[in-house]
């Protein structure tokens, strides 16, 4: 006996039973690479816009809340409560450099932006800024502006052209060349004018800060704190926070994908009984030309298996297309989120290896109870089946 050619011949007697058993874990599998895919593009995008800060360290005041602080990230406007009397204390620190930002929200043609007020000569090498078209600001009391590539090409703003901000014209002088991160978003003027517009007095939002040694990062944290009352968080640890918040949606979102397997496991039961209902003469005949209960266990088990392998690699392949062309329409949230951000599917090997494996593991599991029914049968009780 074939066993084989019998479990395929067997699968695909009911054509339309097989197809849409095997769609059943297909789509479950596929909602659950698609989740995979996207999550990981969004954690390697959120790795990518962190690392591209260039700050090893944040100082934020200590009234500042974990959302406030993910916000630096994010791109959003922030609270102007953080006294920039604070930044020579900081300075003072042999092997840092610090860079003082003042963000705030205006609106372009109706449209929200972040106004980021910026210490002009510290800002260039920190940064690493060149410049696209135009010149860089001369001094801090310059009152015009420097876009962030993004927004000079959403708004088709140039060199001459003039962007109001609280009620008052700003010529731009520039344009920033691109780097890949919210640096492209801004619209920058000096601290100083910034300050007056909106009326903060002599308080900037946050302080990035590089250091020498990345390695002494916990000595550098220290002496800031001994010299002024303010909160310090690494990147690292700002990273951590955001992937941990959108750690919380993944598990969600694949629980929702797990409710779709298991659904798809009580097909392959409900395929599986129905199957040896229909096939119990045939069992019986199996079983009395010398078929042992083992050997009936077999191939049931080996059918549950194939249904497992076809659907994993089906649901693979469509999880893998649905999360490459749903990136485009999810990156319309993601980018509220993370401005700037350029969201991928992130397909890995591992991933399709993990989904089909585990396809077959739930099909196996499924087909136990309906391959130790069958193997249990007697060849009297199966032949006389009608």
């Amino acid at each position: 006996m074939n066993t084989f050619k019998l479990v395929v011949r067997n699968i695909t007697r009911r054509k339309g039973r097989f197809i849409f058993t095997l769609l059943g874990i297909a789509i479950g599998m596929a909602a659950f690479v698609a989740l995979l895919a996207l999550g990981g593009g969004m954690r390697a995008e959120i790795r990518n816009q962190a690392h591209a800060m260039g700050s090893n360290l944040i100082v934020t005041p200590t009234d500042w809340c974990t959302f406030d602080q993910i916000s630096i990230f994010t791109g959003e406007p922030l609270p102007a409560s953080l006294s920039i009397s604070v930044l020579d204390e900081i300075r003072s620190i042999d092997g840092i450099l610090a860079a003082p930002y003042l963000t705030q929200a205006s609106a372009i043609d109706m449209t929200p932006v972040a106004v980021i007020g910026v210490e002009v000569g510290t800002m260039q090498e920190f940064s690493n800024w060149e410049m696209a078209d135009g010149q860089y600001f001369s001094t801090d009391t310059d009152r015009s502006v420097v876009l962030g590539s993004d927004i000079a090409d959403q708004f088709d703003l140039g060199v001459g052209q003039e962007v109001t901000i609280r009620g008052e014209g700003f010529p731009v002088i520039g344009v920033l060349e691109p780097v890949g991160n919210l640096d492209d978003l801004g619209v920058y003027l000096p601290i100083p004018v910034v300050q007056e517009a909106f009326e903060v007095d002599d308080n900037i939002s946050y302080i990035g800060v590089q250091v020498e040694n990345v390695e002494e990062i916990e000595s550098y944290t220290a002496a800031i704190l001994d010299r002024v009352n303010v909160a310090v968080s690494s990147d690292e640890q700002l990273l951590e926070s955001v992937l941990a918040i959108l750690g919380s949606v993944e598990v969600t979102l694949q629980a929702v994908a797990a409710i779709s397997l298991i659904a798809a496991s009580f097909g392959i039961i409900n395929t599986m009984m129905t199957a040896i209902y229909e096939r119990r003469r045939e069992i019986g005949i199996l079983r009395s030309i010398g078929s042992k209960r083992i050997d009936i266990f077999k191939i049931f088990m080996l059918e549950s298996a194939i249904y497992g392998l076809l659907g994993g690699v089906l649901g693979s392949i469509i999880g893998a297309l649905v999360s490459l062309f749903a990136a485009p329409t999810i990156m319309a949230g993601f980018d509220q989120i993370m401005k700037g951000a350029s969201l991928e599917a992130n397909i890995e090997p591992m991933t399709i290896v993990i989904a089909i494996g585990l396809s077959v593991a739930i099909a196996v599991v499924a087909g136990l109870y309906p391959a130790w029914k069958a193997s249990n049968l007697t060849p009297v009780e199966a032949i006389s089946y009608e």
